[in-house]
């Protein structure tokens, strides 16, 4: 545990970082189970909007830092055969 004000403040920083970060692949792995269930079903109006929300939320997971740039291009690939098929 660190003594000097400064860090303390940086800990409690990057716990909620952390928690952001948690919050935004917990919602991708969501949205693309999502995704596979309406694929399953072939719902295409379901299919349709589930992909555009999911391709959305990776892009802005991306641009926070919460996803690497080549996992979001990944998972962003792996949505378009979902939403294809």
């Amino acid at each position: 545990m660190p003594n000097i004000q400064q860090q303390i403040k940086r800990v409690r920083i990057a716990e909620r970082e952390r928690d952001e970060n948690l919050r935004y692949r917990s919602t991708v792995k969501t949205l693309t189970r999502r995704l596979e269930a309406a694929a399953a079903d072939g719902d295409t109006p379901t299919i349709e909007s589930e992909h555009l929300q999911l391709v959305r939320t990776i892009d802005k997971a991306a641009s926070r830092g919460a996803l690497h740039k080549n996992t979001a291009a990944r998972k962003k690939a792996r949505a378009a055969r979902l939403a294809k098929s």
